[in-house]
């Protein structure tokens, strides 16, 4: 009987050796010719390809299975049910463990894809949010454990539900232990880093390279007297940017997302990927080399755990975004954000002009069907305004003014306005800020709550799910951040934290507000209005063929510059999405007098004008429900 099972199991090993080893021919000539122009060095190659197997053999029988389903599915992630949300596990549920517990309430929520926000171990004060990774194998105690990890991932699978993580590629924590050995002037490590003791090298970068924050770390280098030199510190001093030149970077990083993979990741965010790659003389963003790494790491992840998602956060115009996409034949990142069309919609409700956010639509629109984004209102990051100055100028819209004007507005400094906020990393020379507040507080929950005005609340609910409605009508996943669904508002308690002082962005990160959560089976309550709003918009999204992934979309010029109309058409159906960017009501002539299904009310007529009121929006479906 022994040697049965001994046969049986040789058997099966032997049957997923041939698996790995079809994986890595399809790839194995393209990945070392990519290697070897970046690296030319064999023995690396050799490891890399070693430790690859490595990872494959370590990877779970139920990781594989679903590896195998999802390559047999093709592109799993562009289900029209997909609905994701972001949050901070300490926030939403204390640890781990809490998270599991809290999959219910996930569910009731129609969300299939959590993304943990930074969960890795991280050094309290000095950890950009947990940006600032310290050890990639190890979570942050007071969250829990990789078992714990590993088992969320199971419980999650088992519902059905994809779980999203960082992967922090471009820097380390300076604690750690590659940090700590430079730091003692180990050249094996300091060679990890940019390290220079000649301080004419670090003047030659500063003179080509933009600072990200130059009012809270500004300089792209910190000093280190007691080594007597400089290493580039691209975000914060504690965060020291790694050195892809080194093969040895390159793979213990991709040693360290396989291992994260096999703990039940299901999509792995790259953070800050156009950085990874630094060269003198250019400014160290978008450089060629940084697709050549995206694309080794696409291969590795198709090779080791193909049902693995490659998530890239390029904040960048949307020029410099969609090469992340690689090409069809050779595919980068699966899945981009969308970031250019989140900061031009606030742009629109704080204009009331839609012009330049139907552009940008129309650029994501004319861009290939198999490009997939992820869209989002809000997130744990503050809104830049990065915006299309050239064409805005050309309206009379200067970029200095309009960016005071944009923050001002959503300050609630501008008259009529009923977003609350603040602003975060203002430059008071140039005047330039970013701003932070939850989609709530922008929609002017906040302000109606503080005044106690029903009326102004009737419409800060209706302007937050017409936005919402508006990011479903999009091509792509969206993104809901925690506290979202029940309109949760900014907390200012951030102020009495001195960690979290310093920085704004904390006030859209406040702990998750439990008790809200008991309001939301009540339909006069805020929280009720909202979560059944959305509820509503979620179903009809993932039962209607218009919302396929593969739809033809596109915007329909219409005279009135605060209608935003977006059209979706896909089986033979038509999709007419009306969105009212503005105070005043509306009355909207459809292109034709026809049959339509209003997808909200489900009420099927003969349409030829609609009414919106304002910041409202409408659904209408040409022909009847069964068509």
């Amino acid at each position: 009987m022994a040697g049965k099972t001994r046969k049986v199991k040789k058997a099966a090993k032997a049957g997923e050796d041939a698996v790995f080893q079809k994986r890595l021919a399809r790839h194995h000539d393209e990945l070392r010719w990519l290697y070897m122009e970046l690296y030319g060095n064999d023995a690396m190659f050799a490891e890399l390809c070693s430790q690859m197997k490595e990872y494959y053999d370590q990877r779970n029988a139920k990781l594989k299975k679903l590896d195998a389903e999802r390559e047999a599915a093709g592109a799993w992630y562009r289900k029209r049910d997909m609905l994701g949300m972001m949050m901070y596990i300490d926030n939403f549920a204390g640890d781990i463990k809490g998270v599991s517990r809290k999959l219910p309430y996930l569910e009731k929520c129609n969300v299939n894809y959590i993304h943990l926000m930074p969960f890795l171990d991280s050094p309290k004060g000095r950890s950009d949010g947990g940006y600032a990774v310290a050890d990639f194998r190890k979570v942050k105690p007071e969250l829990g454990t990789m078992e714990d990890l590993a088992d969320l991932a199971e419980k999650c699978h088992e519902k059905g539900i994809s779980l999203c993580m960082d992967f922090v590629m471009n820097h380390t924590s300076e604690d750690h232990e590659w940090a700590v050995r430079a730091r003692r002037g180990e050249g094996e490590y300091m060679s990890r880093y940019f390290f220079y003791a000649d301080p004419s090298i670090p003047q030659e970068y500063e003179k080509t390279v933009p600072q990200v924050f130059p009012t809270t770390a500004p300089g792209n280098f910190t000093y280190l007297p007691e080594l007597g030199h400089y290493v580039m510190t691209t975000f914060y001093p504690y965060q020291w940017d790694l050195n892809y030149r080194n093969p040895r970077v390159f793979n213990e990083m991709m040693y360290n997302f396989l291992y994260l993979a096999n703990q039940g990741m299901d999509i792995i965010r790259i953070d800050a990927v156009p950085y990874i790659w630094k060269e003198p003389g250019t400014n160290c963003r978008n450089l060629p080399q940084v697709h050549t790494i995206v694309r080794m790491m696409r291969m590795i992840g198709e090779i080791v755990c193909p049902g693995i998602v490659l998530l890239g956060e390029v904040v960048m115009e949307p020029d410099k975004v969609a090469p992340y996409f690689g090409t069809v034949e050779k595919p980068e990142c699966h899945m981009l954000y969308n970031v250019t069309t989140m900061a031009t919609t606030w742009n629109t409700v704080a204009t009331r002009d839609i012009r330049l956010l139907r552009q940008q639509m129309d650029i994501v629109c004319a861009l290939p069907r198999e490009y997939t984004f992820l869209n989002y209102l809000r997130c744990h990051d503050d809104i830049g305004w990065g915006l299309d100055y050239a064409t805005l100028s050309s309206w009379g819209m200067k970029e200095v003014p309009h960016k005071k004007y944009l923050n001002d507005y959503f300050q609630g400094k501008t008259e009529g306005s009923v977003s609350r906020g603040e602003l975060y990393n203002e430059d008071p020379v140039t005047g330039d800020a970013r701003f932070c507040g939850t989609t709530a507080s922008m929609c002017g929950v906040e302000s109606a709550g503080f005044e106690q005005d029903e009326q102004k609340m009737e419409w800060a609910v209706r302007k937050d799910l017409m936005l919402h409605a508006y990011m479903f009508t999009q091509s792509g996943i969206p993104m809901l951040y925690s506290g979202d669904e029940i309109g949760q508002v900014n907390d200012y308690t951030y102020k009495e934290d001195p960690d979290k002082a310093p920085d704004s962005r904390y006030i859209h990160r406040g702990k998750f507000c439990w008790d809200l959560t008991e309001k939301i089976s009540d339909k006069d309550s805020v929280q009720g209005r909202i979560f059944e709003g959305l509820s509503a918009l979620e179903k009809i999204r993932r039962t209607e063929a218009v919302f396929n992934a593969d739809a033809e979309v596109y915007t329909k010029d219409y005279s009135d510059q605060s209608i935003l109309w977006v059209v979706r058409r896909a089986e033979g159906e038509e999709l007419h999405a009306v969105f009212n960017f503005s105070d005043e009501g509306k009355t909207v002539w459809m292109p034709e007098k026809a049959e339509y299904t209003d997808l909200v009310t489900g009420r099927t007529a003969e349409v030829e004008t609609v009414e919106l009121p304002g910041w409202g929006f409408v659904w209408m479906k040409k022909g009847s429900a069964e068509s």
